[in-house]
């Protein structure tokens, strides 16, 4: 126990967290793998299993338990998620993405006159999906696992019994108000008390049923969860509280493979996630406008570049209105990716203006009606194993119903159109093809993704994702347009400004450092509203150079944690 402790500490201090300084850093370097993700002891978790002799899959799931333990807000036993991996050189990717309850119906978050009913499908547990990450990792790790399962859940299990220290953001979380939603629930005030109420930094934290849960997870496999006393908890809490989630969709959920998507752009091999994730999709109809556009020609930082991929945003997030679960999709890569409609695309844009977003209108010209929180990480091996995998509750903390036997339950439900034509969480305006209906997957904006090329001196590749909802795929795209076409550093790629734009509501957001003065003029003198920033998604990558080392680093505006197994001085 002590030896464990001692590593995990040891492996700690060369891991990022926090923001970097005004000059860029760099990133942790060197070799034998490296991992990025949102919190630090975890990484320092993930870490270890590499060089305890795990491959990136192992690394990948006991970084990700480990959040589930200190990172709550997004961390989970009780959400769901996406993986694309390579592994000897095989692609694959699988979704363990929640799915409706059974009880689910299409008008569930509607009032007698069709409204939307204020919170129904983000607090308490009828917001919550049927969880699919006990299922997901344990079917991660029985194709391409390399340890004993036992070992990837044993740190976890430690975190929950022996407890953590509150660090600063978590501290910060709990005191903001919007946690007082918190109050709705009993069980969530009992174990994680906000506003004055909430522990101090350094306090440590125990959760003794988690521990328990973990440890029947440990020994037994998702049956500990899905079945028998755990799951039947998780329904006597979401009928407590008004839910339709039950032990028998515990029962019956399936984690699923699927082929992932393949893209070509600016000279590099993409892998990314397919539908029901919407991220890939957004990446290569967007990436595909750019390359017609000829956009790395443009001078880096001034309007032209700028006013180019925002036009490209707005019409690949107006075609996300029409995406779906793989079966109700009513487009997809066939259509969204096909040569002649990207042409088609790029060609309705025009150089010198904005185009008012309520005349841009999805494939094949069907008009809208008019009516954050996840967890990344990014692993890289000795042997070149990637692994991106992204895993989420939705909103901060989920639906903000504690279950001491599993943590925070999802609100995965608002990422449904759950009023098709009105927003979400996100803004986001959806449609018809993502209603509600029972055993169906919601749209996600997770964007998982895999990015190599070959280069004189070797093999070049990145594994990226994040966290942030609708800002994922945006964020995403842009620290890999940073790398791989303006040759930043990793560091540099993660720390430069991004914006946003995701069609509706029409208008750029921009973080306050992205343009100069004289580039946000240029904009509006375009057409472009610009409004600040009201999420920035956070982006957690690892970068193996072409000589074989490797690096990795989490996005300066949050926690993060990053290092490499062997790094250089």
């Amino acid at each position: 126990m002590k030896r464990f402790a001692a590593l995990v500490l040891l492996v700690a201090l060369i891991l990022t967290g926090g923001p970097l300084p005004a000059a860029f850093e760099r990133a942790p370097i060197g070799r034998g793998g490296a991992v990025a993700a949102n919190d630090r002891r975890s990484a320092a978790v993930g870490l270890e299993i590499l060089k305890s002799g795990g491959n990136a899959v192992d690394a990948a799931i006991a970084t990700a338990l480990a959040l589930a333990v200190v990172f709550p807000e997004a961390g989970n036993l009780a959400g769901g998620g996406f993986v694309v991996l390579r592994q000897k050189g095989e692609l694959s990717a699988l979704d363990f993405r929640e799915v409706a309850p059974a009880a689910a119906r299409r008008d569930m978050y509607l009032d007698e006159k069709g409204e939307p009913k204020q919170g129904a499908s983000t607090l308490g547990p009828l917001a919550a999906g049927v969880p699919g990450t006990p299922a997901g990792l344990w079917e991660l790790h029985k194709r391409h696992g390399k340890l004993p399962w036992a070992r990837l859940v044993e740190p976890a299990e430690r975190l929950a019994r022996e407890g953590f220290a509150v660090d600063r953001h978590l501290h910060e979380r709990l005191i903001h108000p919007d946690q007082k939603r918190f109050g709705n629930f009993p069980e969530t005030v009992a174990i994680w008390p906000v506003g004055e109420s909430a522990p101090p930094i350094g306090a440590t934290i125990r959760q003794p049923v988690l521990a328990r849960t973990l440890a029947g997870y440990r020994d037994q496999g998702p049956e500990a969860i899905t079945r028998g006393a755990v799951a039947a908890a998780v329904e006597a809490a979401s009928l407590r509280h008004g839910g339709v989630l039950k032990a028998s969709d515990f029962a019956a959920y399936r984690p699923t493979w699927r082929a992932p998507l393949r893209l070509s752009a600016f000279g590099w091999q993409i892998a990314a996630m397919p539908l029901p994730s919407s991220g890939g999709l957004l990446l290569g109809e967007t990436f595909g406008q750019l390359e017609r556009l000829a956009w790395p020609k443009l001078p880096r930082f001034g309007a032209d570049r700028a006013h180019r991929l925002a036009e490209a945003l707005r019409r690949a997030y107006a075609d996300r209105y029409l995406l779906s679960d793989p079966g109700t999709t009513r487009a997809d890569a066939k259509e969204l990716l096909d040569p002649a409609w990207l042409d088609r695309r790029a060609a309705s844009i025009d150089r010198g203006k904005a185009s008012p977003s309520k005349g841009i209108f999805p494939w094949p010209g069907e008009a809208p009606a008019e009516k954050p929180d996840t967890t990344h990480i990014s692993v890289v091996d000795a042997e070149g194993n990637l692994v991106a995998l992204t895993t989420t509750l939705n909103d901060l903390f989920g639906c903000a119903l504690y279950v001491p036997e599993v943590g925070f339950l999802n609100n995965e439900m608002d990422d449904f159109a759950t009023a098709p034509g009105r927003p979400n969480l996100f803004g986001l305006i959806q449609g018809e093809a993502n209603a509600v209906a029972p055993g169906k997957k919601m749209l996600s904006s997770m964007s998982p993704t895999l990015a190599w090329r070959e280069t004189p001196a070797g093999e070049e590749a990145i594994a990226i994702g994040g966290r942030g909802g609708s800002r994922i795929p945006t964020h995403v795209m842009q620290v890999l347009l940073n790398m791989m076409i303006d040759g930043d550093s990793l560091a540099e790629a993660l720390g430069r400004p991004r914006l946003h734009h995701q069609w509706l509501a029409d208008q750029i957001e921009i973080e306050s450092d992205t343009f100069s003065p004289e580039t946000r003029a240029e904009l509006e003198r375009r057409g472009h509203a610009l409004a600040p920033a009201v999420l920035s998604a956070r982006v957690f990558a690892i970068h193996r150079l072409p000589d074989g080392r490797v690096e990795a680093a989490g996005d300066p505006r949050g926690p993060n944690g990053a290092g490499v197994v062997d790094p250089e001085p």
